[in-house]
């Protein structure tokens, strides 16, 4: 089975299921590809050089569309992991930020998206808010590390290493938290999902059921054994140093959630990101077959 995962969050909840395959310890044969970016796994799996892959949210409707519905999501691996961070102590809510410049990257994009979603569901006009947008998350940090009552909006681990650079800073909002709080049925945020090319999980159903269990044992053992997880995560390249590895892996909020709840979240999230900008998701919110419901 090739899966192909991004460096990342997103990967983590495999660390374990790394480990084990590495040693001989699982049923089936796995081979891993780890990328940085989303656009480095896509043409594999249009090509089917992969089987699997772990990529955002949003990129698993555009790959759906590009393969003419080849695709089905099997799990989502990751909730939020977006964090607003200051030194502004006078920033406790979503309504704080107003009159705020708020410094972030992904200018069109989810991020951009989905922090205009929850302030504008909390009452707040784009001009009450100013976005300024960077090029990385490196240079957001950067920002806060020079003038700490700025407000950065930045990802995990990013957020961990912030925080542990300067004492001043701290983590003001919980973005997972904010998106919660606006949907009914009480689902998170999607960052992360994982989705199967259609062919193979034809072909290789019980399989595919099999990696499902095990990605879910994974991520249930990355959050019960973070010192290891951290271990695991500096090994393979994902986060620089263990004990950022060890701050970031709890508020990562890695997971494993599948059937009808992955489909209830990942289909309100789509939806918010879809009347922000069709492109984001591939022109149009996939259908019911997109969802791949074990039985």
């Amino acid at each position: 089975m090739r899966v192909g995962a991004m460096k990342g969050p997103t990967s983590m909840g495999l660390l374990f299921l790394m480990e084990q395959a590495a040693g001989g310890e699982t049923e089936d044969t796995y081979e891993f590809t780890m990328a940085t970016a989303a656009d480095e796994l896509l043409p594999l799996m249009i090509k089917g050089e992969l089987d699997i892959a772990l990529v955002p949210a949003n990129v698993t409707a555009v790959l759906y569309q590009k393969t003419n519905g080849g695709v089905s999501v099997i799990d989502i691996n990751t909730l939020g992991v977006l964090y607003f961070v200051t030194g502004d102590a006078g920033i406790t809510s979503v309504a704080d930020l107003k009159g705020k410049t708020i410094y972030l990257t992904g200018k069109g994009t989810t991020p951009e998206a989905s922090v205009r979603y929850v302030l504008g569901q909390n009452g707040l006009a784009e001009s009450d808010y100013t976005l300024e947008f960077k090029s990385e998350a490196t240079e957001v940090a950067a920002v806060l590390a020079e003038n700490p009552s700025a407000v950065g909006f930045l990802p995990q681990p990013f957020v961990t290493a912030a925080l542990l650079q300067n004492e001043a800073l701290k983590v003001v909002l919980d973005m997972n938290e904010e998106w919660t709080k606006l949907q009914e049925d009480g689902s998170g945020m999607v960052t992360g999902v994982t989705v199967v090319r259609n062919e193979f999980l034809k072909e290789n159903e019980d399989a595919v059921k099999r990696f499902i269990q095990a990605h879910e044992e994974s991520a249930t053992a990355i959050n019960a054994d973070v010192e290891k997880g951290a271990t695991l995560a500096v090994e393979a390249g994902i986060v620089a140093k263990e004990p950022i590895a060890k701050k970031a892996i709890p508020e990562c909020n890695i997971t494993c959630v599948t059937g009808a709840e992955m489909k209830a979240a990942l289909e309100k999230y789509l939806n918010v990101l879809a009347e922000f900008k069709a492109e984001l998701v591939g022109g149009s919110v996939p259908g019911e077959e997109f969802y791949y419901i074990a039985k």
